[in-house]
């Protein structure tokens, strides 16, 4: 009998630990930053880019001011253009994602970097893109 109330114990304590557990551990919606190192900080004036993300984005709002033209979201790659005074190491991009948890499933890729006076710049020439929270 004892051996029973103690066996029903602890199936009690670990069905609890296994429902009571961490919380939050399920996916977290929210917003993450695109963020670009340039060896030009402040002499390119156009980039395009593309985002690869295990879901679609729900949201794109360009870095303060840049304009910003993309296509459609929806699959799990985005293509983007920005226009505008590119600075190394600020957001040019805030993308709002399903779970901000799968941060290191997200990445950029670079397909092209126009000067002011829209010659393009040979690439990856120190150039590179960093999804972040």
């Amino acid at each position: 009998m004892k051996r029973g109330v103690v066996m029903a114990a602890l199936a009690v304590m670990v069905g609890g630990l296994g429902c009571g557990g961490k919380e939050g551990t399920g996916p977290v919606a929210g917003d993450l930053k695109v963020q670009l190192t340039s060896p030009n900080s402040g002499a390119d004036s156009a980039i395009v880019f593309t985002i690869a993300s295990p879901t679609p984005l729900t949201s794109a709002t360009p870095g303060a001011g840049l304009r910003l033209f993309a296509q459609p979201l929806g699959g799990t790659a985005t293509r983007f253009v920005l226009v505008g005074r590119l600075m190394t190491s600020t957001t040019i991009l805030t993308i709002g994602v399903a779970d901000v948890n799968a941060v290191a499933q997200y990445s950029g890729s670079i397909g092209g970097v126009a000067q002011p006076n829209s010659v393009l710049r040979l690439l990856p020439g120190g150039y590179a893109l960093s999804v972040t929270r």
